[in-house]
């Protein structure tokens, strides 16, 4: 799932200053409209406030008209006005645009780069997790909503079989395993993610209840088979096209975790689950982002 940084051989950018209302109206709509693994949008504080900064990476060249008239969708003429392109400068893009975050915990599970080993508590579950050319540091509102959602199901009951549909750097995937001492199944569309979750797997000693696939949904082989706790952390639109696939791979006691919605997206995606037998048992709302779990049956 995208997680606000830059996608894969990013080479322009876009940056703007603006309140953080606007801000975090931009980059919203700029990751709703485009393709994650060709363009990303964060938004951010500046040191010092209260003004708040847009960076939109793009994987080739941009309409920069079209995305002038985004901003001003989501913001005003003005804010639009204020937009900077650039061209992207061959550096290691990715680990600047993620060395100064901090450890990110829900409950247990701590998630945090080499530099922050020294913050894990005696039973904190640890998940390291550097600068990679895939998405799921644990910072974006959509990643930590699954993991305070994994922490609280980890307190009530101990699922055998676990999927993660869009894993990203494989952050969800490897918490799970540690947690559970169990086999993940788990898959992304994108090569270069799957190899980060893979690598990353290995570095947390997940590797053997962790090997990624690359997969369309769950159109893969070994995602064959029924599952009692599925995480979907990817769209609005592919969690409503994904519903069937899903909903037949949920064992009758599964819990599925679904992310990646706007406020705005939960009740076209509650509808496509309703339809295949699930209601709603428990939502999560972090940055205007929503994480739902779902289960059998009900009239939720």
């Amino acid at each position: 799932m995208l997680e606000g940084l830059p996608p894969n051989n990013a080479s322009h950018m876009l940056r703007l200053d603006c309140d953080e209302k606007r801000a975090r109206a931009i980059a919203d709509l700029i990751v709703e409209t485009f393709d994650p693994t060709e363009t990303a949008a964060a938004a951010f504080e500046l040191d010092g406030g209260p003004r708040w900064s847009v960076e939109v990476y793009f994987a080739g060249a941009p309409d920069e008209a079209q995305i002038l008239a985004l901003i001003e969708t989501a913001a005003d003429a003005q804010t639009a006005q204020a937009a900077r392109f650039s061209t992207v400068a061959e550096e290691d893009w990715v680990e600047s645009a993620l060395a100064g975050l901090a450890p990110v915990r829900a409950g247990r599970i701590l998630v945090h780069g080499a530099h922050d080993r020294c913050r894990r508590r005696a039973n904190d579950i640890g998940v390291e997790i550097e600068a990679a050319l895939a998405f799921g540091t644990g910072h974006h509102g959509t990643t930590l909503g699954c993991l305070k959602a994994l922490d609280r199901i980890a307190k009530r009951r101990r699922p055998e079989r676990i999927l993660d549909v869009g894993t990203g750097t494989g952050v969800l995937a490897i918490a799970s395993a540690l947690i559970f001492h169990q086999r993940v199944a788990c898959s992304d569309i994108d090569p270069i993610a799957v190899e980060t979750a893979g690598a990353n797997a290995r570095a947390n000693g997940a590797g053997p209840y962790v090997r990624p696939v690359v997969a369309a949904g769950l159109r893969h082989p070994s995602l064959r088979g029924r599952y009692d706790l599925i995480f979907a952390n990817i769209l609005a639109k592919p969690l409503r096209l994904l519903a069937p696939q899903i909903a037949s791979a949920a064992a009758s006691d599964a819990e599925l975790v679904l992310s990646g919605l706007l406020a705005r997206d939960v009740a076209g995606v509650l509808d496509a689950y309703r339809a295949q037998g699930f209601f709603l048992a428990a939502r999560g709302d972090i940055d205007g982002w929503a994480t739902l779990v779902l289960r059998r049956g009900g009239l939720g």
